[in-house]
């Protein structure tokens, strides 16, 4: 029998592979935040910030409040993850609430008397704890109590001035045009680091852009709000730049010291609450200051 070979065909070339379309989260700016969820994120805060000043003023203690507790609690859990440090929360928490509250009737002696009362009251906490770490977390619980609900308190005195509504959003204006013009500048010219081991992403570029549009907005808002002279809002814009340049570097530092990205998560865009405080906390001690200074209420 003769066999009839099988036809002869070459193998089939692979198919090319192929390349799923992007599908991923969308990369983050060069800036490093995800910047629609930054902005929605702050027209909603500015937004209630608005709202309550030009409704009802007093609304906005409530508001100073809220944000020193979150940001407490946002801190407080950044040590212990960090640094297994225990900061004496409860004592922070209640003390920060009277340090903003008593500002409104007794101002920076309702305030004092807040803070000093609170110290103690985390020394005595503490005690639960034992020997090991004390001085440690009074410490850092000190800290915490100063840092956000004592500066934040500066904001109460601000708001509570017959001016006050004026007063606060010529802070809030200036922080935030400081904020902005950082950014843009800094995205579209930043080469030269500011801080290259504490914050990257911070340029000298940047610094000269929020420098900028703050002293525009300071002379802006101190002329046509408060009736100052144009120098006087010119010193006040310069301030609040440097002074909310160096609260960012600050909470930078505590950040990487403590080996954490952000404080939390809460706010898309953002991270933590604190992330968005690191500025706002010392310009607005910084603001009450000044405004005293140059237009006293």
């Amino acid at each position: 029998m003769i066999s009839v070979p099988a036809e002869h065909t070459e193998p089939a070339e692979p198919a090319e592979p192929v390349v799923p379309e992007n599908t991923g989260p969308v990369a983050p700016s060069r800036a490093g935040r995800n910047l629609p969820a930054a902005i929605g994120v702050g027209v909603l805060l500015g937004a209630a910030v608005l709202v309550s000043l030009l409704t009802v003023r007093h609304l906005f203690i409530g508001i100073i409040a809220a944000a020193a507790a979150v940001g407490t609690v946002e801190l407080v859990g950044a040590l212990r993850r960090g640094a297994e440090v225990r900061v004496t929360l409860w004592p922070v928490l209640i003390g920060g609430q009277a340090m903003v509250w008593l500002a409104w009737p007794f101002g920076r002696d309702g305030m004092l008397a807040a803070f000093v009362l609170t110290i103690l009251a985390c020394m005595v906490w503490r005690f639960r704890g034992g020997i090991e770490g004390y001085l440690r977390d009074v410490s850092a619980s000190i800290l915490t109590a100063a840092y956000v609900p004592l500066f934040a308190s500066f904001a109460t005195l601000l708001v509570v001035a017959d001016d006050g509504v004026a007063r606060v959003l010529c802070f809030l204006i200036l922080v935030v045009s400081s904020d902005t013009g950082g950014y843009i500048a800094g995205v579209l010219f930043g080469k030269h680091p500011m801080s290259p081991t504490i914050s990257p992403k911070k340029s000298w570029e940047g610094f000269a852009g929020s420098m900028t549009a703050g002293i525009v907005a300071g002379v802006l808002t101190v002329m046509l709000m408060l009736d100052g002279q144009w120098w006087q809002g010119a010193l006040f814009g310069a301030a609040l730049v440097c002074i909310a340049t160096v609260g960012d570097l600050v909470e930078s530092l505590i950040k990487r010291d403590l080996g954490v990205k952000d404080m939390g998560n809460l706010l898309p865009g953002h991270g933590g609450l604190m992330d968005r405080l690191d500025s706002l906390l010392p310009a607005a001690v910084v603001s009450y200051l000044l405004l005293q200074l140059f237009v006293p209420a």
